[in-house]
Parts: structure tokens; sequence; C-alpha cells
């Protein structure tokens, strides 16, 4: 008996569009992961004193990446929702043209304060447009090209990183620290042109009652705890109420959100999906990975720039081999998963990831700088043998209505897992840095210890400026790097669980291909098409 095959879910004009509609969402995808790479480059810059920088203090610093992180993270899951009730290309146009504007307003900030603010209004534009690009993405595509169209989609995230810095390092060294921002406009204001023209409207077609409670809650929830958080890596102690206050709120408050979805008829999260053993995995992985990758990201440009001396624009060079490893091994990781399964794949991903983490524990002063390339080329095809097959995990497991509300949650876990590593990761850093100077400190005036024992930046930076200072250096550097190998040692060992929780959790084997995957199995096409008609 030979079984028809499938109807196609795609309207035809979009399909035959397909490839050009992927290309403007990974542009968008492109300049709100290129700023944060960006801005790596840029913080030893930003921290020097007017006019070349803001003289932004560490936890300025901090902040100018946290407040964007904690107001895109918070309004995530949100958005996607706002994007599957509204309209996704909606919520894409409307995220980008706030992220333009920020960005304009960023480049132009006349204080630490101020691009702090900037910078959160650019995590608003940001909330807004990644959940659409992903959702968009399961409405253009046949569940068949899907995984290759992810692949494409979470490479492009290793282009911008290969590109960010690059770009960054060049501005910095020819233009002022505000041209890493403003670089964003005309790359938003080209994909908003073609947004306009080419992105077919979608939206859930029965999305149900608004549900503001839930709403509500899930905003409090993950605001209040991923400030806390952060509170607790800035002040690297968190058990100062200024830090667990926060945490506790917004854990109580993610309990009453998942209590109260639970029993509301028209719930903005369906909690069952959690019951779903590939979705919870999937997402768990997600989180692991960026816990890991964002605690160390945050010290690798002082390791490059402070301790080994290289520009901005060599030390985004360095970063080149992650990124074209990611770019050229993610879109082909749906070859690996066809023939060994999603969590062998995953797995051996998350293995490369630890290996890369353990070559930074024996990183010195003067190891020979090729070794920084393999490690960079390991870990980067490591992430690009995970971020894909989780990601088809998570979106495939999902009704193709709730795209949105899927690609939240996907971004919203790797945020948490993001925040979390830069916060826990850099406090341990900086308590192991404190330790490691504490008596070289002893030698510096009473007024001074504190603010040389903040990070190595700052030790240098007072070193600087006092006489003899120079004496402080050579313990500093060592000081680092041996906070540098404790938390690249956490990181393999996060990194391990990773691999664990995919071995034993993610499927042995994939879907085939134009299998369904939920059970939105024979729902109706959510497509509306509203761009010209094509000849």
């Amino acid at each position: 008996m030979t079984t028809a095959a499938a109807p196609p879910r795609v309207p035809e004009a979009i399909h035959r569009r397909r490839w050009a509609i992927l290309c403007t969402l990974v542009l968008a995808l492109l300049v709100v992961v290129l700023d944060n790479s960006i801005l790596n480059v840029a913080m030893k810059t930003i921290a020097t004193p007017a006019p070349v920088g803001l003289g932004a203090t560490q936890s300025d610093l901090e902040w100018s990446i946290n407040s964007y992180t904690l107001v895109f993270a918070g309004l995530l899951f949100t958005s996607g929702l706002l994007g599957d009730r509204f309209g996704r290309k909606l919520a894409l146009l409307a995220g980008m043209v706030v992220f333009g504007i920020a960005s304009l307003l960023s480049s132009m900030a006349g204080s630490p304060g101020e691009l702090i603010g900037f910078r959160a209004l650019m995590g608003v534009g940001a909330a807004l447009a990644m959940p659409a690009t992903l959702a968009i993405i399961m409405n253009v595509f046949e569940r068949a090209e899907q995984p290759k169209a992810i692949g494409i989609w979470a490479g492009a995230v290793g282009l911008a990183i290969a590109i960010g810095p690059i770009t960054g390092g060049v501005l910095i060294e020819h233009f002022w620290w505000g041209s890493v921002f403003l670089i964003n406009v005309p790359i938003v204001i080209v994909a908003v042109i073609a947004m306009v023209v080419l992105v077919p409207e979608s939206k859930d077609p029965a999305p149900g009652k608004l549900d503001p409670v839930g709403v509500l809650l899930s905003i409090v929830g993950l605001v209040a705890l991923i400030y806390g958080i952060i509170k607790g890596g800035e002040l690297a102690d968190f058990t100062a109420p200024a830090a667990w206050v926060p945490t506790l709120v917004g854990v109580v408050a993610l309990v009453a959100f998942a209590w109260f979805e639970r029993r509301t008829a028209f719930p903005a999260l369906d909690v069952t999906w959690f019951r779903n053993k590939v979705f919870s995995a999937s997402v768990v992985v997600v989180g692991v990975i960026f816990f890991a990758l964002m605690g160390v990201s945050f010290f690798g440009v002082f390791y490059t720039q402070s301790v080994r001396g290289y520009s901005a624009l060599q030390a985004g060079l360095l970063m080149l081999p992650l990124a074209v490893a990611q770019l050229m091994f993610a879109p082909r990781a749906r070859l690996v998963v066809d023939r060994f399964g999603v969590a062998a794949t995953a797995a051996g991903g998350m293995l490369l990831v630890a290996i890369g983490f353990g070559g930074y524990t024996v990183l010195t002063a003067t190891t020979p700088i090729w070794v920084l390339v393999v490690l960079g080329l390991v870990m980067g095809a490591g992430m690009a043998h995970v971020m894909p097959p989780v990601t088809v995990a998570i979106m495939g497991s999902l009704p193709r209505e709730k795209a949105g509300a899927g690609s939240a949650v996907n971004n919203t876990f790797r945020q948490v897992g993001g925040s979390l590593g830069v916060a826990v990761l850099g406090a341990v850093l900086s308590t192991v840095y404190r330790d490691g100077m504490s008596d070289t400190l002893t030698q510096l005036p009473e007024n001074l210890r504190d603010k040389a024992g903040e990070s190595l930046e700052a030790t240098l930076a007072i070193a600087e400026r006092i006489p003899g200072g120079q004496a402080l250096i050579a313990p500093a550097n060592d000081a680092f790097i041996h906070a540098m190998h404790v938390v690249a040692a956490l990181s393999v060992g996060i990194s391990l669980i990773g691999a664990l929780v995919a071995w034993l959790l993610l499927p042995r084997r994939a879907a085939a291909p134009g299998a369904p995957a939920g059970p939105s199995a024979g729902q109706p096409d959510t497509t509306r098409e509203t761009a010209p008609a094509e000849a």
C-alpha cells in the first residue's frame, strides 16, 4: 500500500522565495548578535577616561552588557507571545526599528549611565525581533528543509561572532568608541526594507484570550531573577540581600507563574510542554552551554588585550577561528544527526566544547598564540553540533502555530544561562583574582587597595598612575591567569554535565524528513501572504 505524500503547508509564492526570506532573517539576527560581540572588543576603550572613552568602571562595563541582557531576557517570552498573537512580521519590524533608534542613541551617549539606559532600550528591540526570526523560519519552510534552515540560522551566529570583533577592532582603531553602535543603523535600514518587501506575515490562527496575569508574572519573575543573579556576580557575594532578595522574588514569581498557567483556561505558556523529555532536555542543554560560554567569553577579551597586549583588532581576529568553525559546521550538522542521531551529535558537540575549555586551563602569558586559534576551532565546531540539533528538537516538538512562544522559550533559556554564566563565573573570577592579589595590594596606599583589587583592568590602571606601579603588572597577570584557569575548569565540568544530559535524554535518532513533530500535524497553514504578488 502506497501512502500519498503530505501536501505542502507553505503557499507556493512564499516557498519560491524562502531562501531570500531566510537571508533577510539572518540579517536581523546578525545585527543583534553583532552588537554584543562588537561591544566586547570596545569595553577596554569605553573604560578609558574621556575624551577617548567614557571612563566606565568595571561595574559600568558589566551593566552596559547586563542592562541589555536583563531587558532582553525579561521580555523574550512576552515578545514571542505578542508575535504569535498580533503577527511575527509586525514584531520583527517593530523590534528592528527600536533596535536601530537605540543604537543611534547609544553611539551618542555622554556618560556610562546614558549608555546603560540606551543599551536597555536596545534590549527591548532585540527581544521583539529575536523570537520572530526563528518562528518565521518554521512557517516559511517545509519540515524536511527546516533542519537545514535552522543550521544556517545558527551558523549566522558564528558569522556575527567573526565579523563583530573584527569590525569593532577596525572601528575602534580608526573612529571613536560610539562607532561600534552607529554601525548598526545602516544594517537595520537595509534589513527593514528587505523585511517589508519579502517577509510574509504569520500568526496563531486561534490564540485564545489574553493572559495578562501570566504575562506579568513571567516578566516580573525573569527580570527579578536575572537582576539578582547579575547583582550577586557584581558583588561577588550571592548572600548579600541586594542579590538574594530579588533572586528569591524572581523564583517565587516564576513558581506562581507555573502554578497559574496550569490552572487558567487560556495560558500564556502551556507548561505541559515541559513533560516532553526532548523539549525539556533541549532547553536545558541550551542553557548549560551558554552558561559556560558566556562566562568564559567575558574574560577572553581581557586575556588577549590586557595580558597578551594585542590590539582590539588583533583580539577580534583571534576570535575568527571559533566563528568560522561555527559558520562552516552548523549548516551541515543535520548530516551528522542523520548518521548518528540527535543525542550523539549534541553530546559530542558538548564534549568538544569541554575540550576547548580544558585548553584554557593551561594557557599562560607566553603560550604560543596558535594554541588559542586551535582552541577556537575546537569550541566552534562543538557549538555548531549542539545548537542546530537542539533548536530543531525544541521547535519540532511544539505546534507550528506556537512557533513564536517556542522560539522565545529557547532564547529565554539561552539568555538566563548566559546571565548566570557571566554572573557566577564572573564572581568566581573576581574572587579568585582578589585573593591572588591580596598580598601584593598591601603594598599600596590603603585608599587604593579596594579599587585596585576589583579587576585586572583596575590594577593596571592604578599601576600606570603611581610611582613604581610597574611592579604590580606581573603579579596581576599571574593572578588573572590563575583565576581564568579556575573558571575554565568549572566550565569543563558544566559542559560535561550538558553532554550527559544530551546523551541520556535527547532522542537517539532524528525524525524522518517531513514527519510530523508534534500535535500541530494537520493544522491549517497560518502563513498569510502580504508581500507584493510575484510575476
